[in-house]
């Protein structure tokens, strides 16, 4: 049976492509911070700031590995801190990027963890991606202070880290390279899906209208366009189709949002879970409204302020909605 589908890895979210297009621009700024290390000398922590979709993991991740292509004796590791937020999960995940973590455990303290790799002999560039999630971002300021890890920080928008921190490491990560990523246009997006049709898909599987149309509905989200054309293609694979259909593309965007919808929330923590569900049950709340609910729902809530970066976030990965600014600010559930 002729499949549509060549290489299902290159449909995959986390497929790093060889070639990077449309970002040379912040690949050589972050290129220029990292490279001393090829000298022997510290590189520059970089910051990747921009939305969701932006390709902001990819690039740091393609800058990484190229430069590990040049340098033998460099170690790396990426750490998703959605994931593991807490001070023992990234310092857990740091030991395990050097293979050192094999006899760690929860009762290991946290400074034996730190001395290992204060340890650590070659240069370690730690990638920290959604790293606004951090329930203790102290744990920047420890790593920080290691000569040998060089921190690569990825987030939405750096205010929303560097308020959390304390004056000194402020001043600290305002010196690092800030990487600013904006929204693919939708003539980038068609490329950037060409080169995947291209390595994954059977030639002539899609038409130029077909690409276009999934560019446009992604609405500069790489992710989005990405998964849209995975579900396409699965779709005409199931139907054993030798192309890719309209009535493909056209189940693909809904379903493609669908999937992306219940990922992030997955990702959520128990706080956002809970913000999430309390503007599941009503119409639009405010900031206040929405925490005097929250509060008498959780045992330990957070700060107000800690409870706005979150609905902002919810908001950055399309889980609500946000009107108005200021006072008249509100929110609402996006719900599929």
């Amino acid at each position: 049976m002729t499949r549509v589908i060549q290489n299902a890895r290159v449909l995959q979210d986390d497929f790093l492509p060889n070639e990077i297009v449309h970002r040379h621009e912040e690949v050589n700024q972050m290129s220029k911070a990292l490279e001393p290390v090829i000298d022997g000398d510290r590189p520059q922590d970089t910051f990747l700031v921009g939305p969701s979709g932006a390709g902001k993991t990819c690039i740091a991740r393609y800058t990484v590995d190229k430069l590990q292509e040049k340098v033998l004796d460099i170690e790396s590791h990426y750490i998703d801190c959605w994931q593991h937020s807490n001070r023992f999960r990234v310092l857990y995940k740091v030991l395990e990027g050097v293979g050192t973590s094999y006899d760690i455990h929860r009762s290991t303290p946290q400074d034996e963890m730190l001395a290992r790799i204060e340890d650590i002999e070659h240069p370690y560039l730690l990638i920290l991606d959604e790293v606004d999630q951090l329930e203790d971002k102290g744990v920047l300021r420890k790593l920080y202070a290691i000569p040998q890890v060089t921190m690569v920080l990825i987030a939405n928008r750096k205010r929303e880290v560097l308020s959390t921190l304390d004056e000194r490491l402020q001043s600290r990560l305002r010196s690092s390279e800030f990487v600013r990523f904006d929204r693919y246009t939708e003539t980038e997006l068609v490329s950037l899906l060409e080169d995947r049709i291209r390595w994954g898909l059977t030639q002539d599987a899609l038409t130029t209208a077909q690409v276009e149309r999934i560019a446009d509905a992604a609405a500069g989200n790489a992710r989005d366009a990405i998964s849209i054309l995975r579900s396409a293609a699965r779709n005409a694979d199931h139907e054993g189709a030798a192309t890719i259909r309209e009535q493909d593309v056209s189940k693909a965007i809904p379903s493609a949002r669908e999937e992306i919808h219940q990922k992030n929330l997955t990702k959520l923590n128990a706080d956002q879970r809970q913000l999430y569900e309390i503007l599941t049950e009503t119409e639009e709340l405010s900031p206040n409204e929405i925490y005097e609910r929250y509060k008498t729902r959780m045992a330990e809530p957070k700060t107000k302020r800690t409870v706005r970066t979150y609905l902002k976030k919810l908001a950055d990965y399309n889980l609500v909605r946000s009107t108005g600014s200021g006072p008249s600010r509100s929110y609402e559930a996006i719900e599929l």
